[in-house]
């Protein structure tokens, strides 16, 4: 009977190992640090502008600082929706080599700014959250939320995936687009900062 068993046991045992992959401490550590990174890097960015510079415009349909912020936030709470999505979906080991590009690719392919794409309407700042100090509120609240979900989640965010414009992402990429997203529009503030316009106080 036990030569019968153990067979069986193993089987389950590897099976388990197959369809439930749970991501590595370096996988983790990883995620953090930029979505750390990126949210510190954000907040330095914002500290100490004045009202003036934060609504500055360089062109009447270029978006200001604060509406960059605002895009920021909306993406935030958008992206991980994404996420959500794709974890609705049973894990599926068999497309892995469907993920083409490699996590450090993804991050500097969103985060590259030579290459401009109009976001969608639901993306568009509108002044949804309220005041300027409330749109960094809420970018910050889900941050720490989207962080602490990584730090602690035991969902199979690899072998989970979602089709982006140049191809498949899985989902734990998403994380790193999330906070690639966030370093782009820093860097799109920084551009606004350098104009010859730009108040000085």
């Amino acid at each position: 009977m036990k030569k019968v068993i153990l067979p069986i046991v193993l089987l389950a045992v590897l099976a388990f190992g197959v369809f439930k992959s749970t991501l590595t401490d370096a996988e983790r550590e990883f995620a953090v640090k930029e979505m750390t990174d990126s949210h510190d890097h954000l907040l330095n960015t914002l500290e100490g502008l004045s009202e003036v510079q934060l609504n500055f415009k360089a062109t009447d349909d270029s978006w200001s600082i604060a509406e960059c912020a605002e895009h920021i936030t909306i993406s935030e709470n958008m992206i991980f929706g994404m996420l959500q999505g794709t974890l609705a979906n049973e894990a599926d080991p068999s497309k892995r080599s469907e993920v083409k590009v490699t996590d450090e690719e993804l991050i500097a392919m969103i985060e590259d700014r030579s290459h401009r794409v109009k976001t969608g309407e639901a993306f568009e700042p509108s002044g949804k959250y309220g005041s300027f100090e409330e749109t960094v509120e809420e970018f910050k609240s889900k941050r720490k939320e989207h962080i602490e979900y990584v730090k602690i989640t035991q969902d199979d965010l690899r072998n989970r995936y979602q089709q982006l414009p140049f191809g498949t992402v899985d989902a734990y990429q998403i994380l790193l687009f999330m906070s690639g997203h966030t370093e782009r529009h820093i860097a799109q503030m920084e551009e606004i900062m350098d104009d010859k316009d730009f108040p000085m106080e």
